[in-house]
């Protein structure tokens, strides 16, 4: 995806133009991975903009920041009215949204309590994560053969920055090996998440998903499609899944702050199912944009709108 930038950046609580937003070379970030940032969407609905969720993904900034000891000045709500008057300074009705808390410029040892605690909120335009057609059409993935972390390594339910050089990884092997996207198994040998999405499979009526001791990432649209699927009168099971499952399944999708709900139509060369988009894909790909655009009064609260 090409990168436009946008005209300002949320930086420790001013707003200031995007190119000023830089960092010291030696910020304990850039030697060590130490941050934690969310992914999260606004949308353009009948009544403006609207940010998807946008207390869920605080709560679990937050959350990832407290596992790594590196809480933010800002609590809950200010950090929603940051999200909020970032967008409004830049003139957006849809964007991607990206709050990030960071060891800044301090010292330069493992040990990182000496380092300033900086917080950031970039927003930009940014349209199909997987690519214009992958939402209709379906991308083409490979299962990687690099795993995600034990238990008690990393902890994979913070979203922070140390954790995806893993996801790179994984993604760069798929891109290289001629697939859109990668799939990576557990340190169990069984299915865990893309390089940026959770997982989903269609098999003999149910929709399987992985739990979060398969060492994923909380998602969540991963809990949205959960919630919808079940009002939907689907069978959703949180379970172990293994590998060959991909190859056999009616179908497979993922989902996504950024990958939204895209459906995998081959995993390794094999087809999933036709290989097109299949219908309970469809049906809840439909329903969550619905949702996201203001179209479900039943899903209301999930959506905090910009202008108003």
């Amino acid at each position: 995806m090409a990168f436009e930038g946008a005209s300002k950046i949320w930086l420790n609580g001013r707003l200031i133009p995007w190119e000023e937003a830089t960092i010291h070379v030696c910020s304990h970030v850039v030697h060590y991975g130490s941050s934690v940032f969310e992914g999260a969407r606004a949308y353009r609905t009948k009544k403006g903009a609207a940010v998807f969720r946008l207390r869920e993904h605080m709560e679990r900034l937050l959350h990832s920041a407290k596992i790594y000891r590196m809480l933010p000045s800002y609590g809950l709500e200010e950090l929603e009215q940051a999200v909020l008057e970032t967008i409004r300074a830049n003139g957006l009705e849809e964007c991607y949204i990206r709050p990030i808390v960071y060891r800044g410029f301090g010292s330069l040892g493992v040990n990182p309590t000496n380092c300033p605690i900086d917080t950031a909120i970039a927003v930009w335009k940014w349209g199909a994560y997987l690519g214009d057609e992958a939402l209709n059409d379906g991308v083409d993935v490979c299962v990687s053969t690099w795993n995600r972390v034990a238990p008690n390594t990393f902890p994979a339910m913070a979203k922070a920055g140390g954790n995806y050089l893993n996801s790179q990884l994984v993604n760069m092997e798929a891109r290289d090996r001629g697939f859109v996207e990668g799939i990576a198994l557990g340190p169990n040998g069984l299915i865990s998440e893309g390089s940026g999405e959770n997982l989903f499979v269609v098999w003999r009526g149910r929709v399987l998903t992985p739990p979060l001791s398969a060492s994923i990432l909380p998602g969540i649209t991963r809990d949205t499609v959960i919630t919808l699927l079940r009002e939907m009168g689907f069978t959703v099971e949180e379970q172990m899944i293994p590998r060959e499952m991909l190859y056999v399944a009616d179908e497979v999708f993922f989902t996504g702050s950024a990958a939204e709900v895209t459906p995998i139509r081959s995993v390794d060369r094999i087809p999933v199912g036709k290989g097109t988009r299949g219908e309970v894909t469809r049906a809840v790909q439909e329903k969550y944009f619905q949702v996201v655009r203001g179209e479900d009064p039943d899903h209301e609260d999930w959506l905090t709108y910009v202008y108003n």
